[in-house]
């Protein structure tokens, strides 16, 4: 089955309603405003096994992600979910670090191919997941494959910072959350395939 995620299927981290205070919606597009407060925006739903399909548009030095699998009895989002890593690499300094760069599994593991923005342009994206096993996709490309249960990446996690977040990377299901990172973000046309 495949839905359509419009803003009616968002709402503020830890809040009852989509935050107008720090997102906007313009069309179809969810715009991160820079310069607001930093709330994140999660689904109303939970989801174990999808296929997440949208595009996103950054700015010069932009940074954002998409986290799933995220439990909201945390104080954070990214204390429990991995994170789908969208960025200016060419602005960004953490475009200089492969951990960190656009497409990776934030902090643990770099895609295997670059895919450089043109600010304030959309790039096609997709984050599949099932039955733990993950890829990131950005311009139609397979960026990066990884097993959540992957005895390596488990040993990763372990010597990053996530290390202090027992619940990270943990859960079999959760929510989705779209970033705001304190600076500006545009989403659409974003989708969701789950089993029927």
């Amino acid at each position: 089955m495949i839905r359509q995620l419009d803003a009616s299927q968002w709402r503020a981290w830890h809040g009852d309603s989509f935050p107008d205070c720090c997102w906007q919606l313009e069309g179809d597009e969810l715009h991160a405003v820079a310069g607001t407060q930093r709330i994140d925006l999660v689904s109303l739903e939970r989801y174990r096994n999808f296929r997440l399909r949208f595009e996103f548009a950054l700015p010069y030095a932009g940074n954002s992600g998409v986290f799933y699998h995220v439990q909201e009895d945390v104080e954070l989002s990214w204390h429990s979910g991995p994170e789908l890593q969208l960025l200016d690499d060419q602005g960004h300094p953490d475009g200089c670090v492969p951990s960190t760069r656009n497409g990776a599994l934030y902090g643990l593991l770099p895609p295997d191919a670059d895919t450089q923005l043109i600010p304030d342009q959309f790039v096609e994206a997709a984050l599949s997941v099932h039955n733990g096993e993950v890829e990131h996709w950005l311009n139609g490309r397979l960026v990066l494959r990884y097993g959540l249960n992957d005895e390596a990446l488990r040993k990763r996690i372990a010597t990053s910072k996530f290390s202090n977040y027992p619940r990270f990377a943990r859960a079999d299901e959760g929510h989705i959350v779209l970033q705001h990172h304190g600076e500006a973000a545009r989403f659409r046309r974003l989708s969701i395939e789950t089993p029927d």
